[in-house]
């Protein structure tokens, strides 16, 4: 892969990306999330609700010799998984006992790698996970209905020798307007419901190969 070129949506003019840091809550654990999609990652700029305008910063990543686990090329309840040991999209008690089978089944070991990449899980992903635990879903729509949610590709730097190949290009910090892109954030989740919601209510979605079969196999 050589050299990529990723973007950094913050409300945060100044960042040191720094190995050890971040939040084990977010998609993929503790790590700095990047994008290689210069227009989301203006969008994840603002996307709090507090009205301030964000930043995007210019990162180039030279991945050679690194271990990159991606996602997209695993199936996709491999990637539902890895999303449910780090965030909770329901609180009720069948959530979390049948979460807890899903992963030790579809869970992957993720401690050697470098760098994670799959897609960002943003409030329609919750909508998602949350109506096929419910066995509102059947798994024949599930790539189909992520698609939909748009949620966009991200890079989660994990090792320190990760942290050691990426380089900010500080020269080409972007500046975001909130009202502007803020806008579109939320406009993009509205539209992705509705179009989830309007697949899962299809008479595509047969509701006979669904979460709770899972098990069955």
């Amino acid at each position: 892969m050589g050299k990529i070129i990723l973007y950094h949506g913050s409300p945060d003019k100044d960042i040191v990306p720094t190995f050890g840091f971040g939040d084990d809550k977010h998609d993929y654990g503790r790590g700095f999330y990047l994008t290689e999609n210069f227009g989301l990652a203006k969008e994840w700029a603002v996307c709090r609700p507090n009205d301030t305008n964000g930043w995007v910063h210019k990162y180039e990543l030279d991945t050679v010799g690194l271990k990159i686990l991606d996602f997209q090329k695993k199936d996709v309840l491999f990637w539902l998984a890895e999303l449910m040991k780090h965030r909770d999209a329901a609180g009720s008690k069948r959530y979390r006992m049948l979460a807890k089978k899903f992963i030790e089944k579809y869970g992957t070991d993720t401690s050697g790698y470098d760098i994670i990449k799959g897609w960002r899980a943003n409030a329609s992903y919750f909508y998602i996970a949350k109506e096929f635990v419910r066995d509102n879903i059947d798994l024949d729509i599930l790539d189909e209905l992520l698609a939909l949610g748009d949620l966009g590709i991200q890079y989660c730097i994990k090792s320190e020798l990760a942290y050691s190949k990426l380089y900010e290009i500080k020269e080409e910090l972007f500046s975001v307007n909130y009202e502007e892109f803020n806008e579109k954030y939320n406009q993009r989740d509205i539209t992705a419901r509705k179009n989830m919601r309007d697949l899962v209510n299809s008479d595509a979605n047969k509701v006979t190969n669904v979460f709770s079969t899972l098990f069955e196999r």
